[in-house]
């Protein structure tokens, strides 16, 4: 069947669940599917969503909780088509007595926590014809930063398991890929954002010359839960203003 353009890019009829949809770029996600025509159950610790997002109560560190969750999902539906990984921590290092534990705290949500949720949903994602699961990553996937080891790992090995699964899940008709977001405007960059030296000095190292905002990963994400990305897997998709694209970093004044 021969799809016309505003078709491909529908969701309608699809049913999705997206983590970390309370807030950030969790949120604006989940909105963005619903807009587009998707039934959506936003899971996040304080049980809050957007509107149009059914939300439910859910801490992805909490093996039965999560099960809980997605059995209740099953139970109304027998199959899902989306399922969108948002959910994550950050834990910069404080001091050595605690490092090691913030590091381990944090694999456990932004990597383990997301392997546990496609797991949990995989029977779901597999009754249904062509199924999509998108991890949110970040820039710390494929770039060093100072100080917060442990997100950089996660990142990094949640991008390494997106195609990891994407290989294991062809066969299922399941594709997995990543959203990689650059420096967005959220409670968790908030410390950067809000000062003046750090805003700036992100700023300019982004191409298009801003912060992003989390309605800026909507677009993307559609397009990688709809049928306009159905040749597509096992990929990591950077939307991020072209930070992780840019060589030369010039100082105001200097030539290249």
């Amino acid at each position: 069947m021969v799809m016309h353009s505003p078709e491909r890019f529908s969701l309608q009829g699809r049913r999705a669940i997206v983590t970390g949809a309370s807030r950030g770029i969790g949120a604006a996600i989940a909105a963005g599917l619903s807009e587009a025509g998707a039934e959506v159950l936003g899971l996040s610790r304080s049980g809050t969503a957007p509107k149009g997002v059914e939300p439910v109560a859910c801490d992805l560190a909490d093996d039965a909780a999560l099960n809980r969750a997605i059995e209740g999902f099953a139970k109304r539906h027998d199959r899902l088509e989306v399922l969108v990984n948002a959910a994550g921590i950050s834990l910069p290092a404080r001091n050595a007595a605690d490092e090691l534990d913030r590091f381990r705290q944090t694999v456990a949500i932004d990597l383990t926590g997301v392997y546990a949720t496609i797991l949990a949903a995989y029977p779901l994602l597999k009754k249904a014809d062509g199924s999509s699961v998108i991890n949110v990553t970040s820039i710390n996937s494929v770039r060093g930063f100072p100080g917060n080891p442990g997100y950089v790992a996660a990142k990094a090995g949640l991008s390494g398991l997106t195609r990891a699964l994407a290989t294991d899940f062809a066969g299922d008709g399941i594709r997995v890929n990543a959203l990689a977001p650059g420096y967005v405007a959220t409670a968790m960059t908030a410390t950067s954002f809000k000062d003046p030296s750090m805003h700036e000095e992100r700023r300019r190292h982004t191409m298009l010359g801003r912060w992003g905002n989390p309605e800026d990963m909507v677009g993307a994400a559609i397009f990688l839960a709809s049928p306009a990305s159905a040749y597509m897997t096992g990929q990591e998709v950077f939307v991020d203003g072209g930070w992780t694209a840019k060589g030369l970093v010039i100082s105001r004044g200097d030539k290249p």
